[in-house]
């Protein structure tokens, strides 16, 4: 895994991916599956109201150069008061943006993470994160 972030740039993003790693390892009891530039834990099987379905990770971020992207199978609404006292960030629909976890509350994080995760293994198809 270690090489995984060799490369990841700045210097903060790639502690910061060092720390979701064992967050996320922690949180869902899974081992890291890495797929180009994002790191998934577990996974899930999700289907659209349009018929399309398909399977994704149900944890995973990427350490991208411009923030941490922290993907959210339930959405970002789903977590609307815990993003209240998380700390900076930006979000989409579907994923969360940090720039310096330092900055930010990890218990909150993990907490976000935690009831994302359980959502998404649950069995829960519909993915409105994408919808």
């Amino acid at each position: 895994m270690d090489e995984t972030f060799a490369e990841v740039v700045p210097a903060k993003r790639r502690r910061d991916a060092v720390t979701l790693l064992a967050m996320m390892r922690e949180i869902t009891g899974e081992d890291p599956v890495v797929d180009r530039s994002i790191v998934g834990f577990g996974s899930h099987h999700y289907r659209y109201a349009s018929g399309r379905e398909g399977d994704a990770p149900a944890a995973a971020f990427s350490p991208r150069k411009a923030a941490m992207s922290i993907y959210l199978p339930d959405g970002i609404d789903a977590h609307a008061a815990a993003l209240e006292t998380l700390g900076p960030h930006t979000s989409g629909v579907g994923c969360l943006y940090v720039k310096d976890l330092e900055a930010c509350d990890l218990g909150v994080l993990r907490g976000i993470i935690e009831r994302s995760y359980r959502t998404a293994i649950a069995g829960i198809t519909a993915n409105p994160a994408r919808e």
